[in-house]
C-alpha cells in the first residue's frame, strides 16, 4: 500500500512538472505515445535541495516547493483555458476580473445552475490541487531522505542524462524535448510580466490625460455627417479567418457577395478595410472600448480606468454635436452603466426591446429581431432628428448552435415566430467535438447578422443613412485556427458619394469583402481618424 502511494505521489509530481500550459491540436485531441515521456530539471533540482538539506529544514522545503507547484499547475490550466478561448496566457495581475464575466457567459449560454458547477468545480481544483500535491512532494520528500544514498545516486544520474538529451535536443514526439524545462519557463514568464502589469496601470492614465479631441467645441465636431443618421453594426465573432479560411469563406462569401449586389443595387457604395483588435476568442467590451474611445484597451483594469473617467467617445462626440444617441445591447440582461459614460441617451437591452421568442443560446434573440424593434421604436419613428446608433449583432456568438432564418420583415411581430420557423439546433457537446462543422455553422451565423444589416438598410435606410458595420474579435481558436492573428473587417456604406469622398485616402477597397492588402489599422486608431476625416468643414 505505501510503495503505491508513493508511486501515485510521483506520477502526479510529474505530470504537474511536464504539462504545458497550452494545449496543442496532439496535446488536447489524443495521448500521443512520446509525448509526455519527458525528464523534468525542476524535479531534478527540488530533490537536490531536499537532500542537501538536514530533516527539519528538508521538510519545511518539501512543503514549499509541494506549494509552489501546486499554485504553478493551477496557473497553468488558467492558461490552457485563457489560450483556448482568448488566445493569449493568464495574466496574474490583470485578469481576475475576467474569471467572473466568464461566469456570467456560462450563465447566458447554458443556465445558472451548470455556471454555478462550473465555477464551484474550478474553486475546489484551486484548493485542491495545491494541496494534493503538495502531500506529494511531502511523502516524496520522506522516502528520499529515507533512502538518502540511493536518491542521491538517481539524482545525479539524472542530471547527466538531461544534460545529454539537452545537448542533443533529443525529442520523442514534436515541440517536447526530452529534456523539459516547461514549468521553470512558465514561472519565469509569469514572474517577468507582473511588473509590467503593475506599471501598465501608470502608463494608461498617462495616456487617459492625451486627447486630442478634448478641446474642440460642438460646432467643429461631425461637421460633414451633419443631418445624417450613422448606425454602427457590431457583428460579434465576425474575424478575418471567416474570409481567409477555405472552408468558412465557402459559406460566408457568397451571403457577403450577394449583400453588395443587394446593397449596389439600391444605391449604397461600400469600402472595407481591417482593424486589429484589441482581444481575441471574447471580451467583446475590449474591442469596442478601444474602438469608441481611440485608446488600447486589452485589460480590464484598463477598461475600468477607462469607464470611470470623462473621455470623448465616438458616441459622445455625435451627442455633444447634436445628434440622439442610442445603444442597442440584446446581450444586456441587466443596467449597464457603461452607457452614461459612452453618452448614450438611451439603452434598449433585452429587457426593454419587446422580444417573446426563444433564446438562442447566448444570444437572447435573433438579429433580424432586434433590427426590426429597432426600426419600429427608434429609426422608423416619424420626426425624429439625426441619429447615431451603436447595434450589437449577437447571432455571431459562440456557441452557434442555433441559427435563426431570415425571414419576411413583415412576419417578425413580437418573435413569437421564431419558435416555428427556426431549424432545431445541434448539441453543443457534439459540435464543438467536430471543428469543421463547427467552422460552417460558425460561417453561417456570421452570414446571417450581416444579411439581417444589409436587407435592413436595403428596405428602410434613408438617401442620409451612414452604415459602419465592423467585426468585435476573431473567433475562438477552434473556429479561427491557430496563429490566426487579431484582424476584423470593417466596412462603411453610404448612399451619398460625398461620405465615402472623405475617406478616399484611407486606401480601403469596394465591396463588403476586404482583400488580402486592405489597408490594416490598430481598432484604437478609429477614433481620431473619423473624427478627422468627417469634421472641419463641409
Amino acid at each position: 500500500m505505501a510503495g503505491a502511494l508513493t508511486a501515485v505521489a510521483a506520477l502526479l509530481v510529474f505530470v504537474a512538472l511536464v504539462v504545458p500550459d497550452q494545449l496543442g491540436r496532439y496535446w488536447a485531441e489524443a495521448w500521443v505515445p512520446g509525448a509526455f515521456l519527458r525528464l523534468p530539471i525542476e524535479g531534478i533540482i527540488g530533490a537536490a535541495l531536499v537532500l542537501a538539506l538536514p530533516p527539519r529544514p528538508r521538510r519545511v522545503a518539501a512543503l514549499l516547493l509541494g506549494l509552489g507547484l501546486g499554485v504553478l499547475t493551477v496557473l497553468k490550466l488558467l492558461n490552457i483555458g485563457f489560450i483556448a478561448v482568448l488566445g493569449r496566457r493568464f495574466d496574474l495581475i490583470l485578469d481576475w476580473p475576467l474569471l467572473g464575466d466568464g461566469v456570467n457567459a456560462l450563465t447566458a449560454t447554458y443556465g445558472r445552475p451548470a455556471a454555478v458547477a462550473a465555477a464551484v468545480g474550478v474553486a475546489v481544483a484551486a484548493l485542491v490541487l495545491p494541496a494534493t500535491i503538495t502531500l506529494a512532494v511531502w511523502r516524496l520528500a520522506r522516502v528520499a531522505g529515507r533512502y538518502h544514498r540511493a536518491a542521491t545516486r538517481a539524482v545525479t544520474a539524472s542530471v547527466a542524462v538531461w544534460v545529454a538529451f539537452a545537448l542533443v535536443g533529443t525529442q520523442l514526439f514534436p515541440g517536447a524535448p526530452v529534456a523539459s524545462d516547461t514549468s521553470a519557463a512558465m514561472a519565469k514568464r509569469t514572474i517577468v510580466k507582473v511588473p509590467a502589469s503593475l506599471r501598465d496601470q501608470k502608463r494608461f492614465a498617462a495616456a487617459l490625460r492625451t486627447d486630442a479631441f478634448a478641446g474642440t467645441p460642438p460646432a467643429g465636431l461631425l461637421t460633414a455627417l451633419r443631418g445624417r443618421d450613422v448606425v454602427f453594426g457590431v457583428v460579434e465573432s465576425y474575424g478575418r479567418s471567416a474570409l481567409t479560411d477555405p472552408q468558412m469563406a465557402a459559406v460566408l462569401g457568397p451571403a457577403l457577395d450577394a449583400g453588395g449586389r443587394q446593397l449596389a443595387a439600391a444605391g449604397f457604395a461600400m469600402r472595407s478595410g481591417y482593424l486589429t483588435s484589441s482581444t481575441y476568442g471574447g471580451g467583446s467590451w475590449l474591442a469596442h472600448a478601444s474602438f469608441q474611445s481611440g485608446l488600447w484597451i486589452d485589460n480590464q483594469q484598463r477598461y475600468r480606468q477607462l469607464v470611470s473617467g470623462d473621455r470623448l467617445t465616438v458616441a459622445g462626440a455625435f451627442h455633444r454635436a447634436g445628434w440622439r444617441t442610442v445603444a442597442v445591447e440584446p446581450g444586456n440582461k441587466k443596467y449597464w452603466p457603461e452607457g452614461e459614460f459612452y453618452s448614450y441617451d438611451e439603452v434598449y437591452d433585452s429587457r426593454n426591446l419587446g422580444y417573446r421568442g426563444p433564446s438562442f443560446a447566448w444570444s437572447t434573440m435573433p438579429d433580424q429581431y432586434t433590427l426590426a424593434a429597432f426600426q419600429r421604436s427608434v429609426y422608423g419613428v416619424p420626426g425624429r432628428g439625426p441619429l447615431m446608433a451603436e447595434i450589437t449583432l449577437t447571432s455571431s456568438h459562440e456557441p452557434w448552435t442555433r441559427i435563426p432564418p431570415l425571414i419576411d420583415w413583415g412576419a417578425v411581430g413580437d418573435g413569437s415566430i421564431y419558435r416555428s420557423v427556426t431549424p432545431p439546433g445541434a448539441k453543443r457537446s457534439s459540435l464543438w467535438k467536430d471543428p469543421a462543422r463547427l467552422r460552417g455553422r460558425y460561417a453561417a451565423s456570421v452570414a446571417y447578422s450581416v444579411s439581417s444589416l444589409v436587407d435592413w438598410a436595403v428596405r428602410y435606410g434613408g438617401r442620409n443613412l451612414v452604415l459602419v458595420v465592423y467585426g468585435d474579435h476573431q473567433a475562438v481558436p477552434i473556429v479561427s485556427g491557430a496563429n490566426a492573428g487579431h484582424d476584423v473587417p470593417v466596412t462603411i456604406i453610404a448612399r451619398d458619394p460625398a461620405v465615402l469622398d472623405r475617406i478616399a485616402g484611407w486606401g480601403w477597397q469596394p465591396g463588403l469583402r476586404p482583400g488580402q492588402r486592405a489597408p490594416v489599422w490598430p481598432i484604437d486608431a478609429f477614433r481620431d481618424r473619423f473624427l478627422t476625416a468627417f469634421g472641419g468643414s463641409q
